[in-house]
Formats: structure tokens, C-alpha cells, sequence
């Protein structure tokens, strides 16, 4: 019963691989071929270390650059609040005018309308955010990982 059936079964799928010899051996050289492709792809583009930065006291940070500075945020939840508060306050004493914004185009809006002097943070979940400027946007990463 089974037996005999899956032993026909596979002396038909060697019948079929024998008699189309082209796609059989497309089958096994294509993957092999893209294979040796990414594997060179990744040679060309390394993976870059970076060493480690000592710990150096960097001096007290000059805030007369940060006089009237605008840092926008969005989504406005309680976590995006407390950690706004926490920049503003505890980091710097005067010059920084934390505001919150319902949406991201509020917020583009805002960077359009006073660029020199405002940066968006726009929180995608607890643990990160991506920095918005008026041209362009930083995304928060401490580990740098290759494409």
C-alpha cells in the first residue's frame, strides 16, 4: 500500500528531473548564484566596529546658544511629558520652551514656521524617538548596527 505508492512517487519525481536536466539544474545553481551574490555584497560593505569612548569630563555645556530654543514633541501621552519636563528642567534652568503637538504634520508645521531655533522629538514608544529638523530627521540608535 504506502510503501509502494511513495516508492512510485519517487521513482516518477526522478523520472521528471531526469528528463528536464535544464530546470533541474537552474534549480540547484540560482539560489547557489544569489547566494555568492549577497555573500559579496556583504564583503563590499564590512561591518564597521567602533571602539569605545573613554569617559572625559566635557566641560559645562554653554546655553547661551539655547536662549528661546523650541523643542516640539508628539504624541502627547504622560511618558512624552515626564520626559520632556525632565530635559527641560533638569538639564537646563532657562532657554528651553518644551511644546507639545497632537500629530506629526503639527509638528512639521511648527519646525516650518521657526526653523533656526526648534527640533522635533517625536516618540514612536517608550524606549524610542526619532529627532526631527526642519530638513531632515535623526533617528535615536546607541548600537550601530550594518544594513
Amino acid at each position: 500500500g504506502v510503501w509502494r505508492q511513495t516508492r512510485a512517487l519517487l521513482f516518477k519525481n526522478c523520472l521528471i528531473k531526469c528528463r528536464t536536466k535544464k530546470s533541474s539544474v537552474q534549480e540547484v545553481l540560482f539560489p547557489l548564484f544569489f547566494l555568492f551574490w549577497l555573500i559579496l555584497m556583504s564583503m563590499m560593505h564590512p561591518h564597521r566596529r567602533y571602539e569605545e569612548v573613554a569617559n572625559t569630563n566635557l566641560g559645562t555645556l554653554d546655553t547661551s546658544q539655547l536662549v528661546n530654543f523650541v523643542v516640539g514633541y508628539t504624541p502627547p501621552t504622560p511618558m512624552a511629558r515626564q520626559v520632556m519636563k525632565k530635559v527641560a528642567s533638569d538639564n537646563f534652568e532657562e532657554g528651553i520652551i518644551t511644546e507639545e503637538y497632537l500629530s506629526e504634520e503639527e509638528l512639521q508645521e511648527a519646525s516650518a514656521l521657526k526653523p533656526s531655533n526648534f527640533v522635533g522629538v517625536v516618540f514612536k514608544d517608550s524606549m524610542s524617538y526619532q529627532l526631527r529638523f526642519h530638513d531632515s530627521f535623526a533617528v535615536s540608535s546607541i548600537y550601530m548596527e550594518s544594513r
